[in-house]
């Protein structure tokens, strides 16, 4: 990947997220994701859900096609909904910008958050 990914930038909020506190995520939309200085090229970006309070979970995630927006809005695909048993964790997206579906990585942009907030 090229060195040069800080302009490459992503930022979201839970939205209307329903509480879960128990453990066994929710299959939900995805959260409305703003984009910043995503790479000229970019055809596609694929975004991942890590919680680093339990890493091995695996939340899924989705790939996007990518046409020049500046926002992904819920629905584009779903997930596995952050839902710590009876705490708070620490969640972060990462947004990968690729030339194709399947790779061509270009950029990586990281956000997190912690849920519930």
């Amino acid at each position: 990947m090229p060195s040069d990914t800080a302009a490459f930038e992503i930022s979201f909020t839970w939205g209307d997220l329903e509480p879960c506190n128990t453990g066994h995520p929710n299959i939900v939309d995805n959260p409305r994701f703003v984009l910043k200085g995503v790479p000229e090229g970019t055809a596609f970006i694929r975004f991942t859900l890590k919680d680093h309070d339990a890493p091995r979970y695996d939340h899924g995630g989705g790939v996007v096609a990518y046409s020049g927006q500046d926002a992904i809005e819920p629905g584009a695909f779903k997930y596995k909904s952050p839902c710590p048993p009876g705490g708070v964790h620490t969640y972060e997206w990462t947004a990968t910008a690729m030339t194709e579906k399947g790779g061509g990585a270009l950029a990586t942009a990281r956000a997190a958050r912690k849920y519930p907030e």
